[in-house]
């Protein structure tokens, strides 16, 4: 299988061990990643409330270039995944169209459907081949899987798993060996790019989910989003001094335990670049 792929910004900076995880594991799984050539910011949090016609225009430019590659887009970031959902949603109006054709002097709208990997992961890959390929079990890790907002909200444009009861993610880590643990705050807003404007929202939002993964059971997360990632990992410490907590809870892309259980090495994965390790639970558990 081969796919156009938009890594986003994120995936370049500050989630390079997400990129790192993502290349290792399509690899692993015979999925061909071939890099969007010359991509550009898709708009993420800002372009939207800037100007609609921006925040339209930065993903049709992406996926003009990805047309070249592939009719089929896959992203790993949920915050550009529902930017080019939004995107296309909106084109299918004549009017918003015509002038989008315009701005950025194109003859036609390409025809390049988006997708998050964990829709290829389920339903072209399917689950039972990842089991199948399994070469460890992740030997019941209890694991929270946290979806937030953009992987599956809004339900219209994301199309994507169930936006009250989501259970890909769930799903994924129950055939990979670990144990998924049934808590309310799956799909609650961690705050997302809040996290430098409004510190204190982000604090109280991502206090509130880290505590009920740990009541509930948790010995780490798992994500899908690098906006996520980063406030539930990197504002630990933060959160432990304002509201006298001790959270130590790691934080893993999904890809990650994905990739541990194919088999592929740690470094590979980016584990080493992790703020809260996972290394102890890790070896807790056996896992190589």
């Amino acid at each position: 299988m081969k796919y156009a792929y938009f890594p986003g910004c994120s995936l370049h900076s500050t989630a390079l061990d997400y990129d790192e995880s993502a290349r290792a594991v399509a690899k692993a799984l015979d999925v061909e990643l071939v890099e969007v050539p010359d991509w550009t910011c898709c708009g993420a949090s800002p372009a939207h409330v800037t100007n609609t016609f921006l925040s339209l225009s930065l993903p049709l430019k992406n996926l003009q270039s990805a047309e070249k590659i592939s009719r089929q887009m896959v992203v790993f970031c949920a915050a550009c995944y529902s930017r080019f959902k939004f995107a296309e949603k909106s084109l299918a109006e004549n009017q918003i169209k015509e002038k989008i054709k315009k701005i950025i002097n194109l003859e036609d709208i390409p025809e390049v459907k988006t997708r998050h990997f964990l829709d290829i992961l389920i339903n072209e890959i399917g689950l039972e081949n990842v089991q199948n390929r399994k070469k460890q079990d992740l030997k019941g890790i209890k694991v929270a899987c946290y979806y937030g907002c953009l992987l599956i909200r809004p339900p219209k444009v994301a199309e994507f798993d169930d936006p009250e009861q989501p259970s890909c993610l769930d799903n994924l880590v129950e055939i990979l060996g670990a144990v998924p643990v049934s808590w309310p705050y799956k799909n609650e807003c961690c705050g997302a790019s809040l996290s430098l404007s409004r510190t204190d929202i982000v604090l109280k939002l991502t206090n509130d989910i880290l505590q009920d993964a740990s009541e509930a059971g948790a010995e780490c997360l798992v994500v899908a989003c690098p906006l996520c990632q980063a406030n539930l990992e990197l504002r630990q410490k933060d959160i432990n001094k304002k509201y006298r907590k001790d959270f130590s809870l790691p934080v893993f892309y999904f890809t990650q335990l994905l990739g541990l259980a194919l088999g592929i090495d740690k470094k590979s994965l980016g584990l080493h670049r992790a703020m809260v390790s996972g290394d102890f639970l890790l070896k807790e558990k056996g896992i190589a």
